[in-house]
C-alpha cells in the first residue's frame, strides 16, 4: 500500500513538473497580432487565411506554436518575431600605445530588440591591460599618528618604485585630515585650536578638518619634500573625520589631478570614523552635499557647516569616479574597516605595523588583489528591464546581478554572459555595463518588438474580404462602409448574429432598445416627441434634460444628449442662472481669490478652500519651515538658492523690513544657525505669498568657556564647604549629647557608707631592740 502511494506521489510530481515546463500563452483582450505578441514570449500568431470559422473570434489565432500547429496552421504562416542583437561599435581588444588608450572591453555599443518577457543572452569580453596607477595617500594626522608620519616622509620614492615594477607608470599625491574643529570633536579653546597637541610637543599644527597637500605627481622627491613639511595635529575624541576627507579626495578630481588610470585611494589611520548624524552633536544639521569644497588654501571649507557623509554616499562617489579605496589601518580598528569594506565594492583592508613601516608592502599587496578582481555590473537601468550575469571563470556560477572573476592577470581575457529581459513593451531605453572602477563602458540600447511583420498584400479589394477590404496578418481590415469578419456586411444589410454584440453598449440592451442592429451598426428609432434617437448605441435624445420652472433647460438653452447646452449669458445644469461674477468678487478684485470658479454667482472652491469667496483653508498652513532657503536668499543674499533665487523663489513677493521690535508670524533657522523672522500672508491663487522679511537675525552667542569653567569650580567649592559644615555640625551635636549623658550619670552616683571588708588600714610597728619590756 505504501509503495503504491509513493509511486502515485512520484507520478503526480513528475506530471506537475512536466505541465509547468510546457510553454503557456496567457492572453487577454487579444484582437490583433500586435496584441498577441505583447501577451508573452510563448504567444505566436497564425496569419493563415480561413484559419478561423465563420463567427469564430480572431483571438484563436493567438496561442503557442505547438497548439497552432495542432489546429492546422502551416509553419510558414506562424508569426513569431524573434529578439535580435546588433553591434554598433565593436573595437578589438588591445593593449594600447603611447598615443592610443587600451581597449579592455568588447563590444562597446550594442542594440537589443527584445520580445517582452523573453530573456536574451549575449557575450561581453574583458581583457585586463597594463594601466597606469594614480595613488592618493590620505593620512590621519591626529597626535597618535606621530611615529607614522616620520616614516611616511620617506614613503614616496619607495612606493613609486614598487608600483612601477608592476605597471608602466605611477603617480602619487598626498592629503591629510583630523576632524571637525567643533566641540565635542575638538577643544575649541583658542590656545588649544592653535596647538591641539600635548604641551611637550612643540612641532604641532593648528586643528583642521581636511587639507589637500600634493597633486598627483611622478616625482618621488617632490612627495618627500612636501610631506616633510607636514606636522602632527590633534583632537579630543577617538573617531576621526575620515569620511569627510574621502569625500573631498574623491570629488575634487581637478584639484587632485586624477587621470585616465587605475585610481587608488589609501586611507592610513589608527582610529574609527564619524558617520552621518554625528555632526548633530556639534549642532550641524545640514546634510553633506557630496561635492568638492576646497578653499584657496586647499582646506575643506564646509567642514564645520556640513554633516559627515554617509557610507552609502561614499560608496556611490567612489564607484562614480572609478576609485578603489585601500584602508591601511592598525590592528585595533581592522575589524571596523573590514565591515566598512563589505559595503564598498572593490575595496581592501590592510593592517599597519605600529609605526607604518610596512605600508609599502601593504599597498602593493592590496593593489594586486584589487586589480585582479573583476566585477561587472550595470548603471542607470530603466524600469521594466532586468539584467543578470554569469562568468567563464567559474563553471558553477549562478546568474546574479554582478559578474565576478578573481585573479585575472594582465593580458588575460575573461568572458561574461549577460542576460537582458524586458518585462513589458517600452520606449527606446539605454543603460551601461562596465567593470567596476574602470572608465570603459558598454552602452546597451534596448527597444521592444511589439508589432508584427506579416505577409500583407497591398490590395484593398481582396477576395478573402469579399472585395471590400484588405488582409492584415490573416484578418480582414474592411473598407469604409463595410463590416463583418469577411467585410461581408455593408450598411443597410442585415448583420450576422455575431455582429449584434457590437450593438450592445457595456453588454446591455441591443441599441438601448431604441433602434435596430444592422451589420453591427444601430439604426435608431424616433422618440415619442417625433425626434430621432442618436449616438453609436442610440443612447442619446434631446428630450430628457433637467428642467427649471417646468421649462426644459430653463428655457435658456438646448437639450443635447441629455445635457443642457446653455445660451450665451446663462449657466448651470438647467441653464437657470445668468452668468455673473458679482457675488464671487473678493476684496482684492479677483474672482473667488483665484481659488475656485464662479458658478451661478457663487464660488465653487478647489483644493480644500472654503468660505463664500474661498478665502479660508484650515488644511493649508503657511509653509514657514519650507521657505527658509528662500528667505535666506531673498533677505540676506545667502544660502543654497543664492545663485538662482529669483527662479526658485518666484512664488514669494518679498520685502525687506527694518526690525523695530515687532515679530513676524514665522521664524526659521538659516545655515549659520541664526533665527530669521518674517511675516507671511497669502496672495490670490494657490501657493503664492507676500513676505515681509525683518533685516535682523538672532544669532546664538558662542559659549563663555571661562565663565562656565569658573562657575563650575566655584559651585564645586561651595558644595564641598557645605558638606564639611554639615559633617562638623553632626559631630558637634553628637558630642553634646554624649557630654549631657555623662553629666546625668555623675549626678546619679552614690558612695557606700560601710567599710570595705577587703580594705585594711595600713599599720606600722617598730620594735626597739634595746627595749626588753622591763620597767
Amino acid at each position: 500500500m505504501h509503495q503504491a502511494v509513493g509511486l502515485i506521489t512520484l507520478y503526480l510530481l513528475f506530471l506537475g513538473g512536466y505541465v509547468h515546463s510546457q510553454e503557456e500563452c496567457i492572453k487577454t483582450s487579444v484582437v490583433t497580432c500586435d496584441d498577441c505578441i505583447k501577451s508573452g514570449p510563448a504567444c505566436v500568431w497564425c496569419q493563415q487565411l480561413n484559419f478561423t470559422q465563420t463567427g469564430e473570434l480572431e483571438s484563436v489565432r493567438c496561442d503557442t506554436k505547438t497548439e497552432l500547429l495542432k489546429r492546422g496552421c502551416a509553419p510558414e504562416k506562424i508569426v513569431n518575431p524573434p529578439s535580435t542583437f546588433s553591434k554598433n561599435l565593436n573595437k578589438q581588444l588591445s593593449k594600447g600605445t603611447q598615443t592610443t588608450p587600451p581597449v579592455q572591453i568588447q563590444p562597446q555599443d550594442i542594440t537589443l530588440e527584445l520580445r517582452p518577457g523573453e530573456p536574451y543572452t549575449f557575450e561581453f569580453a574583458f581583457k585586463r591591460a597594463d594601466y597606469p596607477v594614480d595613488l592618493y595617500y590620505l593620512m590621519d594626522l591626529s597626535y597618535s599618528m606621530n611615529d607614522d608620519l616620520k616614516n611616511v616622509k620617506n614613503l614616496g620614492i619607495e612606493l613609486l618604485s614598487s608600483l612601477k615594477k608592476i605597471t608602466g607608470s605611477a603617480r602619487i599625491g598626498f592629503g591629510s585630515f583630523v576632524d571637525k574643529t567643533l566641540l565635542p570633536f575638538t577643544d575649541t579653546n583658542e590656545e588649544k585650536l592653535k596647538k591641539p597637541c600635548p604641551p611637550e610637543e612643540n612641532d604641532c599644527d593648528a586643528a583642521f578638518g581636511y587639507k589637500h597637500v600634493l597633486n598627483l605627481t611622478a616625482d618621488g622627491d617632490q612627495f618627500k619634500a612636501m610631506v616633510s613639511q607636514q606636522r602632527i595635529s590633534g583632537n579630543l575624541d577617538t573617531p576621526e573625520g575620515s569620511l569627510d576627507a574621502i569625500m573631498q579626495a574623491v570629488t575634487c578630481g581637478d584639484e587632485i589631478g586624477w587621470g585616465d588610470s587605475t585610481r587608488l585611494l589609501v586611507l592610513a589611520t589608527d582610529a574609527g570614523f564619524h558617520m552621518a548624524g554625528d555632526g548633530k552633536l556639534a549642532g550641524i544639521l545640514e546634510p553633506n552635499q557630496g561635492s568638492c569644497q576646497l578653499d584657496k588654501n586647499k582646506m575643506y571649507s564646509k567642514s564645520n557647516l556640513w554633516d559627515y557623509p554617509s557610507v552609502g554616499q561614499i560608496a556611490r562617489k567612489l564607484k562614480d569616479n572609478n576609485i578603489q579605496p585601500i584602508f591601511a589601518v592598525t590592528e585595533k580598528v581592522a575589524d571596523v574597516y573590514t565591515e566598512l569594506s563589505k559595503l564598498i565594492p572593490k575595496s581592501a583592508v590592510g593592517v599597519l605595523s605600529n609605526d607604518s613601516s610596512n605600508v609599502v608592502k601593504l599597498i602593493v599587496d592590496a593593489y594586486k588583489k584589487l586589480s585582479s578582481k573583476i566585477i561587472v555590473t550595470h548603471d542607470n537601468l530603466p524600469e521594466h528591464i532586468s539584467v543578470s550575469y554569469t562568468s567563464s571563470c567559474n563553471k558553477d556560477d549562478k546568474p546574479s546581478d554582478q559578474g565576478i572573476c578573481n585573479n585575472v592577470g594582465i593580458g588575460e581575457e575573461v568572458i561574461f554572459k549577460v542576460t537582458v529581459k524586458a518585462s513589458t513593451c517600452i520606449d527606446f531605453k539605454n543603460f551601461t555595463i562596465a567593470p567596476l572602477t574602470f572608465s570603459e563602458k558598454l552602452t546597451v540600447r534596448v527597444k521592444t518588438r511589439c508589432r508584427c511583420d506579416c505577409d500583407n498584400e497591398i490590395n484593398n479589394r481582396h477576395k478573402h474580404c469579399s472585395y471590400n477590404g484588405s488582409v492584415v496578418c490573416g484578418t480582414c481590415s474592411c473598407n469604409q462602409g463595410y463590416l463583418g469578419q469577411r467585410c461581408e456586411c455593408s450598411l443597410g444589410k442585415k448583420d450576422e448574429a455575431a455582429l449584434k454584440a457590437q450593438c450592445r453598449k457595456d453588454n446591455g440592451t441591443e441599441c438601448e432598445g431604441r433602434g435596430d442592429c444592422e451589420c453591427g451598426v444601430c439604426k435608431c428609432h424616433f422618440s415619442e416627441g417625433g425626434k430621432s434617437y442618436y449616438g453609436s448605441h442610440c443612447e442619446c435624445d434631446d428630450e430628457h434634460c433637467e428642467k427649471y420652472q417646468n421649462f426644459l433647460c430653463g428655457g435658456n438653452g438646448d437639450c443635447k444628449c441629455g445635457v443642457c447646452k446653455c445660451n450665451d449669458g446663462y449657466e448651470g445644469t438647467a441653464c437657470q442662472c445668468k452668468k455673473s461674477n458679482e457675488g464671487c468678487m473678493s476684496r482684492s478684485g479677483s474672482v473667488c481669490y483665484g481659488r475656485g470658479r464662479c458658478e451661478c454667482n457663487q464660488c465653487v472652491c478647489e483644493r480644500g478652500y472654503k468660505g463664500p469667496k474661498c478665502e479660508k483653508c484650515h488644511t493649508c498652513p503657511l509653509p514657514c519651515p519650507k521657505s527658509g532657503n528662500c528667505i535666506e536668499c531673498l533677505g540676506f543674499k545667502k544660502g543654497p538658492f543664492e545663485k538662482n533665487c529669483s527662479v526658485s523663489c518666484s512664488h514669494l513677493n518679498a520685502t525687506l523690513k527694518v526690525q523695530r521690535g515687532e515679530k513676524g508670524n514665522c521664524r526659521v533657522k538659516d545655515q549659520e544657525g541664526c533665527w530669521m523672522s518674517f511675516t507671511m500672508n497669502e496672495q490670490d491663487g494657490f501657493d503664492k505669498y507676500f513676505v515681509d522679511i525683518f533685516d535682523k537675525r538672532e544669532c546664538p552667542e558662542a559659549p563663555n568657556v571661562g565663565a562656565i569653567v569658573g562657575g563650575s569650580l566655584a559651585g564645586v567649592a561651595l558644595i564641598g564647604l557645605l558638606i564639611l559644615l554639615l559633617i562638623k555640625g553632626i559631630m558637634y551635636v553628637k558630642d553634646l549629647k554624649e557630654w549631657k549623658r555623662f553629666e546625668r550619670e555623675q549626678q546619679r552616683r552614690k558612695w557606700a557608707e560601710a567599710d570595705n571588708p577587703l580594705f585594711q588600714k595600713a599599720t606600722t610597728t617598730v620594735a626597739n631592740p634595746t627595749f626588753t619590756g622591763d620597767s
